[in-house]
């Protein structure tokens, strides 16, 4: 009897309640069966570490808060592992973002008798063997887990501390295997829903992460490798949760600073293999801000904390920062949005602090957006953040146990009204970056080979053709809008790199004209260096007509009104199809000072 069969058996309404496994449509999670799950969730952190990073660890008091975890989910030492998911219950949470450590993962000792005081079945195990049961106990409970990678080595974040990148303190590659490691050690476990790839990548000392400048620290570019892999190699089922950047710059008055999170997505955003499984995340806090770290003392600028800004102010930043990627439906960075963090303390006595955490969950509310507090679990007498005390007798308060400010907000939110039910299917567009190397984004194309050798190539989802090129730096768009399943199931390729198959009159005096077979669309394109080489074109489903226009690019955009999907060549010229036609054709010239990059599309009816 699997877990989900046991767990429906005990009447368990959580378990009925949704059907794994988890993807997207447009801004929404869905389940199985298409409808609308969202992540009302709260994080079960101790297994990233905590550390302080100075002084004995096995002291408690150089552990954050004195929660000593013991690179474990926090609390096993005072409370039953039931007890704690029957808690968990009560807050009528649906899911757990369950943080761990690369260290943790590659710990082969087991596990102190008094780390595990109140769960004696978890003796002798290693950490990675008691988040093995961890899982196994919280999914059986109709749970979703969101596994996160927060540390590399196991100690608190998120400052200076050797795990502000996800190769700071180790290789790319050994977090790639670490990845692939758990995501095939869980993949049978459907309720381990998502793969959150790193948390807050930030700035070291010395240097900062960035987005798309194709370097070992460019971390759109790291997030995009690893979810292909996992989707390919691990787990098709897994959603891949990317969350933006953190902090760049130097926090000093005078030097340029900032917290980018998802704005960099409005230019260059993530194309996954199976583009119906990227989640984007987010986090906010009070005492931070958008160019403020959070820090008193050294660290600290004349910034702006979001708690110091107007309700207003507040509401527009945060749409700047984050909010934009689900409400703004139809471009090519729409996706859910998580916020896997915010949180605040129920000793806080700051109103303007309090007023920032009302005014917070009234956004999340208004938005219907997905959310994650920080922290699910802590011990009496320490930090005041988490929802759940528990102290060393294993005895329970906090926000289910009354006198606690924060529980009038948290019902709200718990509560809030939104969308419910089937989810339809949606348009789909999404770009494809050629900066640096290939982004051949089709399951089919890929199992082919390498279709034009040495040079870089675009290819869209598998059920999405090109409708937008840029003039230059490789650039594109992709949709499937106006004609889903345009791509005939069992259909083949042509690459096309001459003019044999040109028609349609002369479509573009003077220029060469790389066009497809006819009943045959452009799904991708090849450059090399910014010169035009190939073009992709596959075979469709049916017939299509073969009247069409010409559309140059060459000395300015032309685009649909509303220029649909998105900017997705940011300081480029840029040419887009209709969604009510196809592109069957590129033009370009090799006349002086041209070099042959794409000057204009065919643009057919469909």
């Amino acid at each position: 009897m699997d877990v989900d069969t046991a767990a429906a058996a005990t009447g368990n309404t959580l378990v009925d309640s949704w059907k794994p496994p988890l993807s997207t449509r447009g801004r929404y999670i869905v389940d199985a069966d298409g409808n609308r799950f969202k992540l009302k969730s709260a994080n079960w952190h101790g297994a990233q570490g905590s550390w302080n990073g100075s002084g004995d660890i096995n002291a408690p008091a150089n552990h954050h808060d004195a929660e000593k975890s013991d690179q474990m989910p926090l609390g096993l030492d005072r409370v039953p592992i039931t007890t704690m998911l029957s808690d968990f219950r009560e807050l009528d949470i649906n899911s757990i973002r369950l943080p761990f450590s690369n260290e943790m993962v590659h710990d082969q000792r087991p596990v102190s008798d008094a780390a595990v005081a109140a769960n004696p079945q978890l003796r002798g195990k290693t950490p990675l063997q008691v988040f093995d049961a961890v899982i196994a106990a919280t999914t059986a409970e109709g749970f979703a887990v969101v596994l996160n990678n927060h540390t590399n080595t196991s100690r608190f974040c998120c400052g200076l501390d050797g795990n502000e990148r996800w190769n700071t303190s180790q290789s790319t590659a050994q977090w790639e295997a670490d990845w692939l490691l758990l995501a095939k050690r869980y993949k049978d476990n459907k309720r381990v829903v998502g793969a959150d790839l790193y948390n807050e990548v930030r700035r070291t000392i010395t240097d900062d992460a960035n987005w798309g400048w194709g370097n070992d620290h460019d971390w759109w570019a790291a997030s995009q490798r690893l979810g292909d892999r996992l989707l390919t190699e691990a787990s098709p089922d897994l959603l891949v949760v990317v969350e933006g950047i953190n902090w760049q710059g130097i926090p000093a008055d005078g030097l340029p600073h900032w917290r980018p999170t998802l704005e960099p997505t409005r230019t260059l955003s993530h194309t996954l293999l199976a583009s119906n499984k990227l989640v984007y995340s987010a986090h906010f806090y009070g005492y931070t801000g958008p160019n403020h770290t959070g820090a008193t003392g050294t660290g600290e600028t004349h910034d702006w904390r979001y708690q110091e800004l107007s309700r207003d102010e507040l509401f527009a930043t945060l749409q700047r920062q984050a909010f934009f990627v689900a409400s703004d439906t139809g471009q090519h960075y729409t996706a859910p949005l998580w916020i896997s963090e915010f949180g605040i303390g129920a000793d806080e006595t700051d109103p303007r602090a309090r007023a920032w955490f009302g005014n917070f969950v009234d956004y999340l509310i208004a938005n219907d957006t997905d959310f994650a507090y920080w922290p699910l679990v802590g011990f009496t007498g320490h930090g005041h953040w988490k929802l759940l005390d528990y102290d060393t007798e294993g005895r329970r308060s906090g926000l289910l146990d009354g006198g606690d400010w924060r529980a009038v907000d948290w019902n709200r939110l718990i509560a809030a009204p939104g969308k419910t039910g089937p989810v339809p299917a949606n348009q789909n567009w999404n770009m494809l970056n050629l900066d640096h190397a290939d982004a051949v984004q089709s399951l089919r194309v890929r199992s082919q080979g390498d279709w034009d050798s040495g040079a870089r190539k675009g290819v869209c989802p598998d059920g999405q053709r090109i409708t937008g090129v840029s003039h230059r730096d490789g650039r594109s768009l992709c949709t499937d809008a106006g004609a889903p399943g345009l791509a005939a199931p069992a259909g083949g390729f042509t690459v096309v790199t001459d003019e044999r198959y040109a028609q349609q009159g002369d479509w573009a005096s003077g220029y060469t004209k790389f066009q497809c077979p006819q009943n045959q669309f452009m799904t991708g394109y090849s450059i090399r260096g910014q010169a035009v080489s190939g073009v992709l074109c596959a075979s469709a489903s049916r017939a299509l007509p073969t009247t069409g226009r010409t559309v140059w690019f060459d000395r300015g955009d032309n685009r649909p009104a509303g220029n649909p999907g998105g900017e997705f060549a940011s300081g480029n010229y840029k040419g887009q199809c209709s969604t009510d036609e196809y592109a069957a054709g590129i033009a370009f010239t090799g006349a002086w000072a041209k070099g042959k990059t794409p000057d204009a599309l065919l643009c057919r009816k469909l």
